[in-house]
Order: structure tokens, then sequence, then C-alpha cells
């Protein structure tokens, strides 16, 4: 397809789901209990229906099309631009998560920690807008967004104010990735109109970042920034600092960005990959992270509440997460020969272990091998694919990444592209309501993942075989 016409077709799309977002969005008032059959039967709900499908596919098809034909940085960032404007004005789309974020900031003002208790607690005076499940759960974000939460709803004393403030938020951090990624794909040797194009025009990112004002944007901003501060000026200390600086600032914005500091301290290194190269080059990256995120807690004036809030991703069970999907698999086989068990706590207790084994090895193979940025795009990868809980802007995370250091893009694209249609205008997400065949076509595909893993691994470990025609 011409790159001139990806370009109107994926206008065309956002402008389609702008106006679905209007009709049917995540509102403030909308229904907190939607089902597919309810959005229907709604009002206008063929039509809303209709618009979101044919506006994320007109999105999809057109950044699908240029996966690896971005013609130069200027156009790609023009073009995305382009894509975002619609979404700067319209009702959030796919989540209610800014309605949470505004009670957070609200509950932080009034002084109460929203690590100890939930939103219910003050009462917020938006408490209507907010799914019933999240209302009396501690937040799951770490102190540098509650802090940010409490500025935004202050400032701005109204839920239509705080919105658009967590979507300027957005904004900034999908501007900070403009910036940073091209330094971090020229150091992979990756085209930066190819990694650009990948992580900023992927439908994902109008829908769930700008509109849905996630503050993934914000995370995946300073994650970026500080992994291109690290490659920019490995081995001088101060560089070093800021890199790990801004690792930790993502990582107090949501503490799974914690997952690339490791990696980033092998890239610090000047030279072979030596322990005593670690200690001194990688220490200030790892140091300046870990201290960033303790000295933002304590300034906060909260405590590390934020970790323990991260199970209550467990509350929500969909096929999506395959370590959830295992479990739901293996009750359904169960039921057939009359047993009822519930495999998720084990299922899911297996995939956190491991992914720390995963991770580990990940990085050994990182510091034997190189390509350190790579293994933190893959390291990434594992974390939400391990995770009990996956929603779809969850993805955004090592697709940027991967963008800047993967040399074959299909497989994270295709997550990305799938991704983009798991969840309706309202917020409906509709895994929830196709666990069949769901959750056994996600363990089928599980097991055809993890022997494909395997039989590559044997393959690796295989001796080459001398050139019998060698003389």
């Amino acid at each position: 397809m011409p790159h001139h016409l990806s370009r109107w077709i994926g206008l065309a799309g956002s402008v389609l789901l702008a106006v679905a977002a209007y009709l049917g969005g995540a509102l403030p008032h909308g229904d907190l209990r939607p089902t597919p059959v309810s959005i229907w039967q709604g009002p206008n709900g063929p039509l809303i229906i209709a618009l979101w499908l044919v506006g994320t596919a007109l999105l999809a098809g057109a950044w699908w099309s240029l996966r690896d034909q971005a013609p130069s940085t200027r156009w790609v960032l023009v073009t995305v631009a382009l894509w975002l404007l619609p979404m700067l004005f319209t009702p959030p789309l796919g989540s209610r998560d800014a309605y949470a974020y505004a009670c957070q900031g609200a509950s932080y003002s009034a002084g109460i920690n929203p690590y100890e208790q939930g939103v219910s607690a003050l009462p917020c005076p938006w408490l209507d807008t907010i799914s019933y499940i999240w209302r009396d759960t501690p937040a799951p974000y770490g102190p540098l967004f509650v802090v940010l939460s409490g500025a935004v709803v202050s400032a701005a004393g109204s839920l239509a104010g705080s919105v658009a403030l967590f979507r300027l938020l957005a904004v900034a951090g999908v501007g900070l990735t403009a910036w940073a990624l091209p330094v971090l794909a020229r150091r992979c040797g990756v085209p930066p109109q190819r990694a650009l194009w990948l992580a900023l025009a992927c439908p994902l990112v109008p829908v769930h970042l700008i509109s849905g004002a996630h503050n993934d944007a914000l995370m995946v901003g300073l994650l970026v920034a500080g992994l291109a501060v690290v490659a920019a000026r490995p081995g001088r200390p101060l560089p070093l600092l800021a890199g790990g600086l801004l690792l930790g600032l993502a990582a107090a914005v949501k503490v799974t960005a914690l997952v690339v500091v490791p990696f980033a301290a092998l890239a610090a290194i000047v030279g072979p990959y030596r322990i005593r190269a670690l200690v001194r080059d990688g220490a200030w990256v790892v140091g300046a992270a870990v201290a960033t995120v303790v000295a933002v807690t304590l300034a906060a004036g909260l405590d590390f509440g934020f970790i323990s809030g991260l199970e209550q991703g467990g509350l929500v069970v969909a096929w999506t997460s395959p370590p959830t999907a295992v479990g739901q698999t293996a009750g359904y086989v169960a039921a057939i020969f009359g047993a009822h068990i519930d495999a998720l706590p084990v299922t899911r207790g297996i995939a956190v272990v491991v992914l720390v084994g995963v991770l580990v090895w990940l990085w050994f193979r990182a510091l034997r091998r190189g390509e350190p940025f790579w293994h933190a795009g893959l390291a990434l990868t594992a974390t939400v694919a391990l995770s009990p809980l996956f929603h779809p802007w969850y993805w955004i995370w090592p697709l940027t990444v991967l963008a800047a250091t993967a040399r074959r893009t299909g497989w994270f694209a295709l997550v990305a592209l799938v991704s983009s249609f798991l969840v309706l205008a309202d917020g409906t997400g509709l895994p929830r309501w196709s666990k069949m065949p769901g959750a056994p076509l996600m363990t089928l595909l599980v097991i055809v993942v993890v022997v494909r893993l395997v039989r590559s691994a044997r393959a690796a470990r295989r001796p080459v075989p001398a050139d019998r025609g060698a003389d």
C-alpha cells in the first residue's frame, strides 16, 4: 500500500473511533456491567460496534501495511500526530481507568494513603464512575503517579478536567518516547523510522494511551528515555546516573519498569562484560534507579504498598493471560470427569516462578551474547505473558523496546494487531465473554510455543558438523 494512502486510511479510522467514543465510549455514567449483547441492544448499539470495528480495522490495516516500510522519521511523526489528534478531544475509549486515577488522586489529596484504603473510603466524589471491582482495592501504581494524580485533581477540580490533564500526561509520555526511541534504535542498528512506526503508530497508542489516558504512556516514555541515555553514553558516570534516574521514575509510575534495570546495567559497560566492569559502570544505573524509587516513595509520604497492590490483578479472570488460560482449561477438563477444581492459584503461582527463572536466564544470556536492550525487550515480553492479567495496553511495554531492538518484527506486531480488537469502545473486554473457546485455544498456543522453544534450544546446543568437503 502506498505510504500516503496508509496515512489517510489510518486518519479515517481514528476519526471513526472518535465518533464511537462520543456515542458509546467509556462515558462517566455509562453502564458499569455491560455485555456485548447489552451494547448491541442499547441506543445506537449496532452503529457504535460498527464504528469501533471499522475504525480499528482501518487503523490496524494502515499500521500493518507499513510496519517495515515507513519512509522517513519526519513522515512517521507527522502521521502519528494526525492519528492522535482526534483522540485528544474524545471521552475515554476502551477503559475507565482514568476515572480510577482521579479518585485515587482525590484520596491522596485528602490525606488518605491509597495503598491502604480503596477509593470508596473517602468517598471519591466520582465513585459511581468506577467499576465495582476496583472500589475497595488499593492502588497498584507507583508513588510518583499517585503524587501526580493528586496534583491533577487539585489543579482540575472536576472529573472532566482531571481526565484532560491525565491525557496531557499521556501525550507527554508519547512525546518523550518519540524523542528517545530513535536514539535507542540507532544504537541497536535499527532504522529509527521503523522503530517509531511500530511503537507509536500502533492502534494501541491512539486508543489506549491517548484516548484512554493510561499511565503506561508516561512509564514507557521514561523507560525508553532511560535506556536511550544509557545507550548514548555508556561508561560515563553522570549520564549513567541520569539514565538510572529516568528508569527509577518509570518504576515510580509502574513498578514493572524495574525489569529492564539489570539489562541497562549490562548496557552501561564499556568493553568486555566482566564483574569488575559491571560494578564500575552498571552500579551507577542500578543505584540511581533504586534510590529514585525509594526517594520518591518517602517524599510522597507513602510506603511500598504498591507492590502488594499488584496482586489485585488476580481479581480479573480472562484467557488473554496465558497462565490464567491454562488454569481455566484445567478446570474445564476436570469438569468433564465430574471434578470441580480451581486451578488458577496453581497455574498463576507456577507462572511467577517460571518468570523469575526466565528473567535470570535472559540476563545471563545477555551477559554471554551481548544485545542487552534486545534482551530487555524479551524480559518485558515474558513479564506481560506470565502475568495473571493481560490488558491490551500492557503490550505497549515490550512493543516499544522491541521496535527499537528486534530484527524480525512479525511476531510482536501480530500480538499488537490482535490485541487492538480485544476491547470494545466502552471498555467491555471481549475475553470475559469468550472463555470458550478462548482459554483452550490459548492453552494450545502455549503448548506450541513451549515445544518450539525447547526444540530451538536443543538445536542450538548441537555441535556444528565439520565440513566434509574441507581439506
